[in-house]
Protein backbone atom coordinates (compact mmCIF):
# COMPACT_ATOMS: atom_id res chain seq x y z
CA UNK A 1 0.00 0.00 0.00
CA UNK A 2 1.22 3.59 -1.13
CA UNK A 3 2.83 5.12 1.87
CA UNK A 4 3.34 9.12 2.81
CA UNK A 5 6.91 9.93 3.79
CA UNK A 6 5.12 13.11 6.36
CA UNK A 7 6.50 13.47 9.94
CA UNK A 8 3.83 12.57 12.42
CA UNK A 9 3.17 16.12 12.80
CA UNK A 10 2.19 16.46 9.35
CA UNK A 11 -0.29 13.58 10.17
CA UNK A 12 -1.92 15.67 13.24
CA UNK A 13 -2.40 18.27 10.65
CA UNK A 14 -4.05 16.50 8.38
CA UNK A 15 -6.05 14.66 10.70
CA UNK A 16 -7.83 18.38 11.67
CA UNK A 17 -7.88 19.28 8.55
CA UNK A 18 -10.15 16.25 7.72
CA UNK A 19 -12.23 16.82 10.89
CA UNK A 20 -12.64 20.28 9.37
CA UNK A 21 -13.66 18.77 5.61
CA UNK A 22 -16.28 16.32 7.30
CA UNK A 23 -17.84 19.15 9.08
CA UNK A 24 -18.22 21.27 5.70
CA UNK A 25 -19.55 18.01 3.79
CA UNK A 26 -22.00 17.99 6.16
CA UNK A 27 -23.20 21.51 5.18
CA UNK A 28 -22.89 20.93 1.62
CA UNK A 29 -25.08 17.73 1.70
CA UNK A 30 -27.87 19.62 3.88
CA UNK A 31 -27.95 23.15 2.41
CA UNK A 32 -30.76 24.03 1.06
CA UNK A 33 -31.05 24.97 -3.03
CA UNK A 34 -31.93 28.61 -3.80
CA UNK A 35 -35.71 28.45 -3.62
CA UNK A 36 -35.51 24.81 -2.01
CA UNK A 37 -35.55 23.72 1.65
CA UNK A 38 -33.18 20.48 1.24
CA UNK A 39 -30.73 19.66 -1.82
CA UNK A 40 -33.48 17.80 -3.46
CA UNK A 41 -35.19 18.25 -6.92
CA UNK A 42 -38.78 19.04 -6.62
CA UNK A 43 -39.42 15.32 -7.06
CA UNK A 44 -37.71 14.78 -3.50
CA UNK A 45 -34.86 13.48 -5.29
CA UNK A 46 -31.77 13.87 -3.10
CA UNK A 47 -29.08 15.92 -5.39
CA UNK A 48 -25.90 13.89 -5.30
CA UNK A 49 -24.19 11.87 -7.94
CA UNK A 50 -24.34 12.54 -11.54
CA UNK A 51 -22.43 11.73 -14.77
CA UNK A 52 -18.43 11.35 -14.41
CA UNK A 53 -16.21 10.23 -17.56
CA UNK A 54 -12.92 8.96 -15.75
CA UNK A 55 -10.37 6.14 -16.70
CA UNK A 56 -9.89 3.04 -13.72
CA UNK A 57 -6.77 1.30 -13.00
CA UNK A 58 -6.43 -0.69 -16.38
CA UNK A 59 -6.36 2.55 -18.06
CA UNK A 60 -10.00 2.02 -19.85
CA UNK A 61 -12.47 4.55 -19.92
CA UNK A 62 -15.27 4.58 -17.10
CA UNK A 63 -18.63 6.51 -17.35
CA UNK A 64 -21.25 6.24 -14.21
CA UNK A 65 -23.38 4.74 -17.00
CA UNK A 66 -21.36 1.42 -16.98
CA UNK A 67 -22.23 0.50 -13.86
CA UNK A 68 -26.47 1.00 -14.47
CA UNK A 69 -27.74 -2.12 -13.10
CA UNK A 70 -26.00 -2.24 -9.81
CA UNK A 71 -25.32 -0.63 -6.75
CA UNK A 72 -22.69 1.90 -6.88
CA UNK A 73 -20.41 2.40 -3.17
CA UNK A 74 -18.62 5.50 -3.86
CA UNK A 75 -15.73 6.95 -1.98
CA UNK A 76 -13.30 10.10 -3.01
CA UNK A 77 -9.92 9.78 -1.24
CA UNK A 78 -6.74 9.53 -2.85
CA UNK A 79 -3.74 6.73 -1.95
CA UNK A 80 -1.13 8.81 -0.30
CA UNK A 81 -3.99 9.70 2.51
CA UNK A 82 -2.46 8.06 5.71
CA UNK A 83 -5.39 6.43 7.46
CA UNK A 84 -8.69 8.30 6.79
CA UNK A 85 -9.18 6.98 3.46
CA UNK A 86 -7.15 3.47 3.80
CA UNK A 87 -9.75 2.46 6.80
CA UNK A 88 -12.96 3.78 4.87
CA UNK A 89 -11.77 1.64 2.10
CA UNK A 90 -11.59 -1.73 4.22
CA UNK A 91 -14.63 -0.79 5.91
CA UNK A 92 -16.58 -0.34 2.66
CA UNK A 93 -14.75 -3.38 0.67
CA UNK A 94 -15.34 -5.46 4.10
CA UNK A 95 -18.59 -4.65 4.04
CA UNK A 96 -19.09 -6.92 0.64
CA UNK A 97 -17.58 -9.48 1.94
CA UNK A 98 -19.70 -9.74 4.95
CA UNK A 99 -22.98 -9.46 2.64
CA UNK A 100 -21.01 -12.04 0.23
CA UNK A 101 -20.93 -14.62 3.00
CA UNK A 102 -24.38 -14.07 3.73
CA UNK A 103 -25.95 -13.72 0.49
CA UNK A 104 -23.63 -14.01 -2.37
CA UNK A 105 -25.72 -12.95 -5.09
CA UNK A 106 -26.46 -9.64 -3.42
CA UNK A 107 -23.02 -9.25 -3.20
CA UNK A 108 -22.58 -8.95 -6.92
CA UNK A 109 -24.90 -6.70 -7.68
CA UNK A 110 -22.99 -4.09 -5.84
CA UNK A 111 -19.72 -2.35 -7.29
CA UNK A 112 -17.31 -0.80 -4.89
CA UNK A 113 -15.81 2.88 -6.78
CA UNK A 114 -12.58 4.61 -5.52
CA UNK A 115 -12.65 7.95 -6.92
CA UNK A 116 -9.55 10.13 -6.33
CA UNK A 117 -8.84 13.58 -5.68
CA UNK A 118 -5.11 13.80 -5.99
CA UNK A 119 -4.88 12.96 -10.14
CA UNK A 120 -1.72 15.08 -9.83
CA UNK A 121 -0.17 11.94 -8.06
CA UNK A 122 -2.99 8.88 -8.26
CA UNK A 123 -1.73 8.11 -11.75
CA UNK A 124 -3.49 4.71 -13.72
CA UNK A 125 -0.21 3.06 -12.55
CA UNK A 126 -0.42 4.09 -9.52
CA UNK A 127 -4.35 3.13 -8.71
CA UNK A 128 -3.34 -0.63 -10.53
CA UNK A 129 -0.75 -0.89 -7.32
CA UNK A 130 -3.03 0.44 -4.78
CA UNK A 131 -6.54 -1.06 -5.12
CA UNK A 132 -5.47 -4.87 -4.69
CA UNK A 133 -4.80 -4.15 -1.07
CA UNK A 134 -8.83 -3.33 -0.71
CA UNK A 135 -10.71 -5.58 -2.60
CA UNK A 136 -10.82 -7.84 -6.06
CA UNK A 137 -13.28 -5.93 -7.76
CA UNK A 138 -12.33 -2.76 -6.57
CA UNK A 139 -12.67 -0.06 -9.36
CA UNK A 140 -10.33 2.81 -8.86
CA UNK A 141 -10.70 5.81 -10.99
CA UNK A 142 -8.32 9.09 -11.79
CA UNK A 143 -8.67 11.49 -14.79
CA UNK A 144 -7.38 15.14 -15.44
CA UNK A 145 -8.30 17.55 -12.67
CA UNK A 146 -11.08 18.66 -14.26
CA UNK A 147 -12.97 15.50 -14.78
CA UNK A 148 -11.94 14.62 -11.11
CA UNK A 149 -13.14 18.06 -10.29
CA UNK A 150 -16.87 17.18 -12.16
CA UNK A 151 -17.11 14.13 -10.68
CA UNK A 152 -16.29 15.55 -7.16
CA UNK A 153 -19.25 18.48 -7.53
CA UNK A 154 -21.79 16.15 -8.52
CA UNK A 155 -21.50 14.31 -5.30
CA UNK A 156 -20.52 16.97 -3.12
CA UNK A 157 -17.57 16.48 -2.22
CA UNK A 158 -15.03 18.92 -0.70
CA UNK A 159 -11.29 18.58 -1.13
CA UNK A 160 -8.58 20.88 -1.15
CA UNK A 161 -4.67 20.44 -1.24
CA UNK A 162 -3.07 21.49 2.17
CA UNK A 163 -0.13 23.48 1.69
CA UNK A 164 2.62 22.03 4.14
CA UNK A 165 5.81 23.23 2.12
CA UNK A 166 6.94 20.14 0.80
CA UNK A 167 5.46 20.23 -2.70
CA UNK A 168 5.99 16.48 -3.12
CA UNK A 169 4.45 14.99 0.08
CA UNK A 170 1.50 17.53 0.75
CA UNK A 171 -1.66 16.16 1.98
CA UNK A 172 -5.19 16.74 0.83
CA UNK A 173 -8.01 18.03 2.77
CA UNK A 174 -11.16 16.17 1.94
CA UNK A 175 -14.23 14.78 2.82
CA UNK A 176 -14.94 11.17 3.57
CA UNK A 177 -18.11 9.49 3.21
CA UNK A 178 -19.09 6.77 1.60
CA UNK A 179 -21.95 7.23 -0.86
CA UNK A 180 -24.83 4.18 -1.56
CA UNK A 181 -26.10 4.78 -5.12
CA UNK A 182 -29.24 2.49 -7.05
CA UNK A 183 -28.96 0.67 -10.11
CA UNK A 184 -30.18 4.01 -12.09
CA UNK A 185 -27.42 5.96 -10.52
CA UNK A 186 -29.41 7.77 -7.94
CA UNK A 187 -28.57 7.92 -4.26
CA UNK A 188 -29.89 5.85 -1.30
CA UNK A 189 -27.54 6.74 1.59
CA UNK A 190 -24.39 7.66 2.66
CA UNK A 191 -21.86 6.19 5.86
CA UNK A 192 -19.67 8.58 7.81
CA UNK A 193 -15.87 7.71 8.57
CA UNK A 194 -16.86 6.14 11.68
CA UNK A 195 -19.26 3.68 9.77
CA UNK A 196 -17.67 -0.21 10.86
CA UNK A 197 -18.18 -2.72 7.94
CA UNK A 198 -20.87 -4.49 10.05
CA UNK A 199 -23.10 -1.36 10.01
CA UNK A 200 -22.72 -0.93 6.32
CA UNK A 201 -23.15 -4.21 5.34
CA UNK A 202 -26.36 -4.50 7.23
CA UNK A 203 -27.81 -1.62 5.44
CA UNK A 204 -26.65 -2.29 2.39
CA UNK A 205 -28.79 -5.91 2.79
CA UNK A 206 -31.87 -3.31 3.81
CA UNK A 207 -31.71 -1.91 0.55
CA UNK A 208 -30.65 -3.80 -1.84
CA UNK A 209 -32.60 -7.12 -0.56
CA UNK A 210 -36.14 -4.92 -0.26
Amino acid sequence: MAQPRSAFALRIFGLGLTILAVGLTIWLLTRPEPGNNRPVTASGEVLIGGPFELVDQQGQTRRDSDFRGRHMLVYFGYTYCPDICPTSLMAMTQALDILGRADSGLAEEVVPLFITIDPERDTVQALAAYAPNFHANLVALTGTAEQVAAAAEAYRVYYAKAETGEASEYLMDHSSFIYLMDPEGRYLAHFPHSATAESIAKSLKAHIGS
